[in-house]
């Protein structure tokens, strides 16, 4: 064996054994693309892994006992066998919330998703879309509250409504803010979800044009104020004698409120009033205005409904963890029918509750709600007055 043999010998097998080890080598893993804190909006917020998009998800749940009208022991729902004197309900929510900026401002997607189950079994079980919307800019596309709502009362509100107007549309808005807290906003909002056919003879026919709805509002330390306006289409259909309307008259809504913040008496307690008129809009006063927006005449024409309400409400915390909502109204409709008998309604009602919040985002509390209606018509109509109590749990994150 020569040296020129062994010399590339040993160096064969000292390549073998380099390549061995490289081959036990670990390898390196894949980057991972770890979820990141998004801070830009405020807490809960996270980036999409590979955008730049923020996403939120959030949601709750939401227990009552409801005792229906239990100061009346001749109302339908005590007084008789098959009336339910009591009845459950039990909500979970799903919220979303993605933002994203961008060169024409925010880009924002909200979704916040309804499931309700109440007392009669698998029928009363229902899925909501309770607000949808796209934000662009300034511009606001889908389903939400409607630009003329402000106040719509510091209590629950969960029998009966406290007596504003107070809806979800589909709505196509523009939201120009001019600084120092002002904003200006003009929507098209979707009819139906306002109409009123309350009465016989109150009946819509087609929709024709959305709702114009406009508000300018303030938002700064001391608390917030918005004026408002609103016009509304009222294309009749039905009669109160039978005979087609050919009629159609232009309705609308007017309203001013206002919320002070009042941390000199405690930390989170507020004041609110409001204030609103309507001719053939009567929902923009109260959300079930018991007089409808018109009533069919034997002209063939219609007749508007005017009403005007107000209202107030306090918030305050008796300490930390325990606090009490109080909202009062007060609102009257009429409706001139020429020769007929003219009809007048008046509704108010009053709303308190005492909640214990032991811990962040859940409470326990109990509500009382009282409301009446009191009939001044030569129609017939039997007033009503309802008292209800609520027992409610909920937790939200």
């Amino acid at each position: 064996m020569t040296i020129k043999t062994l010399v590339l010998g040993a160096a064969a097998g000292t390549l073998a054994v380099a390549g061995a080890h490289a081959a036990d080598l670990p390898v390196a893993p894949e980057p991972v693309d770890y979820v990141r804190v998004c801070d830009a909006y405020g807490s809960g917020f996270f980036y999409i892994p590979g955008t730049e998009t923020c996403l939120r998800v959030g949601g709750g749940m939401r227990v009552e006992l409801r005792f229906n009208d239990f100061a009346d022991d001749g109302n339908a729902d005590w007084g008789t066998r098959d009336g339910n004197a009591t009845t459950t309900r039990a909500r979970a929510y799903v919220r979303f919330d993605s933002r994203t900026n961008t060169e024409y401002g925010l880009l924002r997607t909200y979704v916040d998703l309804w499931f309700t189950g109440d007392s009669g079994g698998s029928t009363n079980a229902r899925v909501q879309l309770w607000n949808g919307f796209i934000q662009f800019g300034g511009f606001t596309f889908g389903r939400a509250e409607s630009f003329f709502d402000f106040y719509t009362g510091d209590n629950w509100g969960s029998l009966i409504q406290q007596g504003f107007s107070d809806h979800r549309t589909n709505l196509f808005a523009y939201t120009y803010g001019f600084g120092n807290g002002f904003s200006a906003t003009l929507s098209l909002e979707d009819a139906t979800f306002v109409r009123n056919e309350t009465q016989v003879g109150t009946v819509y026919g087609g929709h024709k044009a959305p709702d114009l709805v406009a508000n300018l509002r303030v938002d700064q330390g001391w608390g917030s104020a918005q004026i408002m306006a609103a016009l509304h289409q009222v294309n009749g259909k039905g009669s109160a004698v039978g005979a087609p309307i050919v009629d159609s008259e232009v309705g609308f809504a007017i309203g001013a409120g206002v919320t002070f913040n009042a941390p000199m008496l405690a930390a989170g307690d507020t004041i609110s009033f409001q204030a609103a008129y309507a001719d053939g809009a009567t929902r923009y006063v109260h959300e079930e205005a018991a007089l409808g927006d018109f009533v069919g005449m034997s002209l063939t024409n219609l007749e508007t409904t005017t009403g005007w309400g107000v209202g107030a409400g306090f918030t305050h915390h008796w300490t930390p963890t325990l606090s009490s909502a109080l909202t009062g109204y007060y609102s009257s409709f009429e409706n001139d029918r020429g020769a007929l008998a003219d009809w007048e309604v008046d509704q108010y009602g009053v709303q308190g509750n005492l909640v214990w919040s032991p811990v962040s985002g859940f409470f326990m509390g109990v509500e009382l709600e009282y409301a009446t209606t009191d009939w001044n018509t030569a129609s017939g109509i039997a007033d009503d007055d309802d008292l209800v109590g609520i027992f409610r749990v909920q937790r939200t994150f």
